[in-house]
């Protein structure tokens, strides 16, 4: 499984704000022991409910493909291969191919989502962050949730089972870089506005957050406004 474009924007924006450690790569690696024990697994997404941060890895589109063609097909319809059926058998798998080749040369390849699995990642009794993954079959992840649980550092007794079938953590990665983005206005005004205040950081941060709400505007517009009329080299 790869980084979708915006979790890929979204770590570079991180940038030095980052871990000690390459996080593309460290994704990686767990989408990679995933999919060595969950082989149909199409999507993994790990989640912090503190930052509103979701960083999302799915499977190559020729392998969605070849899932939702086999998710589409009825091989009973044609025959049992290796019986009297073995003619229809083959024309089951050159019909499978065809479908796959068919999805990917429309460009229609995306995660069919039949069954998810969410684990929560547990600091001490706090829920720090949630692991989320999402299966090409019905019992993708079934029998594997401790193992799974270890592979990417999540609590197995607190797993969740087909709660977001619908894949909604890509659409919420997919925000990610304006997110993070926005944090980073909102955090270059406070610190302006620190400056024009002579007060600690801290400080202009609550009157920041406080003053949208008499204005009836957001923190974001507001600290887009300082972050423009701010005086040259604060």
């Amino acid at each position: 499984m790869e980084p979708i474009p915006e979790t890929v924007a979204a770590i570079e924006e991180l940038g030095p704000f980052a871990a000690d450690v390459d996080l593309a790569d460290r994704l990686r690696e767990m989408g990679r022991q995933v999919e060595e024990l969950v082989p149909d697994c199409v999507g993994l997404s790990v989640a912090s409910p503190e930052h509103g941060i979701t960083f999302t890895l799915v499977a190559p589109d020729a392998k969605i493909a070849l899932l939702d063609a086999l998710a589409s097909q009825d091989p009973g319809a044609l025959g049992e291969p290796g019986g009297p059926g073995r003619d229809a058998g083959g024309a089951w798998a050159d019909s499978l191919a065809a479908r796959a080749w068919q999805l990917l040369a429309q460009g229609s390849a995306a995660p069919a989502v039949a069954s998810s699995l969410t684990l929560p990642i547990v600091s001490g009794e706090r829920t720090v962050g949630t692991v989320h993954l999402y299966g090409g079959s019905g019992n993708a992840f079934g029998g594997h949730h401790e193992q799974l649980a270890a592979i990417v550092g999540a609590w197995a007794p607190g797993a969740v089972t087909n709660a977001d079938l619908s894949f909604s953590t890509r659409r919420a990665a997919e925000d990610a870089p304006a997110l993070l983005a926005q944090q980073g206005t909102v955090g270059m005004a406070a610190r302006a506005l620190a400056t024009y205040l002579r007060t600690d950081l801290g400080t202009a941060r609550a009157q920041l957050d406080r003053a949208p709400r008499r204005a009836g505007i957001t923190v974001a517009q507001l600290a887009e406004a300082i972050v423009r009329l701010r005086p040259p080299g604060r």
